[in-house]
């Protein structure tokens, strides 16, 4: 269930900085998803504490999700390892 719920993540130049500003790591994510779900998939997937979850349906149909994670988690480094920095 858990690698399903996380698609992808997103690397445009406005989810770079919200990597870098903001402490958040944008994902697509699937449309049922729920923001407890992702919440849970990114914590057991990446081994991270996430603070809160924002989501949002694009234009396009696919959902966001914005995840903000706790301080003492770096989206810098989760992003490394996910290869988008």
């Amino acid at each position: 269930m858990r690698r399903e719920t996380i698609l992808h993540p997103v690397a445009t130049e406005k989810a770079i900085n919200m990597i870098e500003s903001e402490n958040k790591i944008v994902f697509i994510v699937d449309r049922k998803a729920t923001k407890r779900d992702v919440k849970r998939a990114v914590e057991e997937l990446y081994n991270v504490k996430v603070e809160s979850v924002n989501t949002l349906i694009s234009p396009d149909g696919k959902k966001k999700a914005f995840v903000k994670l706790s301080p003492e988690s770096s989206a810098a480094e989760l992003s490394m390892k996910l290869k988008i920095l």
